[in-house]
């Protein structure tokens, strides 16, 4: 049943990533830009974000079978939409180590620490970020747009529902990636920068992922720009469904002024609270890019009381709010890929 599910849900996106291609590409009067924002939908939103949280993946932790799950599934869906991987495949695979669970310690991917706790009893996990790219008409730039695919998995020993579905956290913010990627071959246009395209994993254990990526990517001081997703599905407050966060590198202003025009041409129904910040550090993969100085996007809608519980379930996502971030998003990201800022 489990793989009659994936088989249905990854055929029904081909499906509809066909339709909404072939709509851009016919729409003659349409821009490059705005044959983008026209294949940004609910329908995809909900599959990917539906599949993602299912009970079946139980909870998407690294390095286990949920998480592998899910890996397997976003590399389905970006060879469907067309892209090519950063290196001779979608997976980057990574270790991280700790000491056994007895004693005080994190997981490390810095080679330096990981020798360390070699020398001792120690864990090691097994995980892998997926990265894929457009590459641009200069190879000496490059911006990313990113977010984690990993969640913290299921405890047995809790009553009832067992399984952290992590529908807002973050399979909104992987359902948005998803859709920018569908969006930039929608343009039929190549972009002006390299654009990668990267999930994440390892997140919820300590930014491993991006931090593995950051030690050993040998192109990253041609990064210009990384636009983040973490938790873009849900209302903080009922009573302003439109709110979302928008941090920004202050040095950037750009950013905050393109969200500002594209809020108004395109219609989209969000009311950010606008942040700029000399350096975006926080709790999410923003931050390994900011500690290198690169200049960063990040949406967010604040925390619930569901985060990291069980109850964090798909049918509480707020989809019209989480299609409008994508738009914005993709937008933005179309012109950190071709403008100047």
């Amino acid at each position: 049943m489990k793989n009659s599910y994936l088989y249905f849900m990854t055929s029904a996106i081909a499906i509809c990533l066909s339709l909404n291609n072939a709509i851009a590409r016919n729409d003659k009067k349409l821009t490059a830009e705005e044959k983008g924002v026209a294949v940004i939908n609910r329908a995809t939103s909900e599959a990917h974000v539906d599949f993602l949280a299912c009970d079946e993946l139980e909870g998407r932790e690294a390095g286990v079978r949920g998480g592998k799950t899910a890996g397997n599934y976003i590399v389905s869906i970006l060879k469907q939409i067309g892209l090519k991987p950063l290196y001779e495949d979608f997976y980057q695979p990574f270790e991280a180590y700790r000491v056994e669970r007895q004693k005080k310690g994190r997981l490390q991917v810095h080679p330096d620490s990981i020798a360390i706790i070699k020398k001792g009893v120690h864990q090691k996990y097994c995980m892998r970020n997926v990265l894929a790219k457009i590459e641009g008409k200069s190879k000496d730039e490059i911006v990313i747009v990113g977010a984690h695919y990993d969640h913290i998995g299921f405890d047995p020993t809790l009553e009832g529902d067992k399984i952290y579905n992590g529908a807002d956290d973050n399979a909104s913010g992987v359902s948005a990636v998803l859709q920018i990627a569908k969006a930039f071959i929608a343009t039929g246009e190549q972009p002006e920068r390299t654009v990668i395209f990267a999930l994440w994993d390892g997140e919820e254990k300590g930014l491993l992922g991006s931090k593995s990526f950051a030690l050993t990517y040998p192109d990253l001081d041609k990064v210009k720009g990384y636009l983040n997703f973490d938790m873009i599905g849900r209302n903080n407050d009922e009573n302003k469904p439109k709110g979302v966060v928008f941090f920004y590198t202050e040095s950037a202003p750009a950013f905050g002024k393109w969200l500002k025009k594209d809020i108004e041409k395109y219609n989209l129904q969000l009311e950010p609270d606008y942040r700029p910040w000399d350096r975006p550090v926080g709790g999410s993969d923003n931050s390994t890019f900011a500690l290198k100085n690169i200049p960063i996007m990040w949406y967010h809608t604040n925390g619930h009381p569901d985060y990291h519980m069980p109850s964090d379930e798909s049918d509480k996502i707020n989809w019209e709010k989480l299609v409008d971030i994508t738009k914005a998003s993709f937008l933005g990201m179309w012109k950190m890929a071709n403008e100047k800022f």
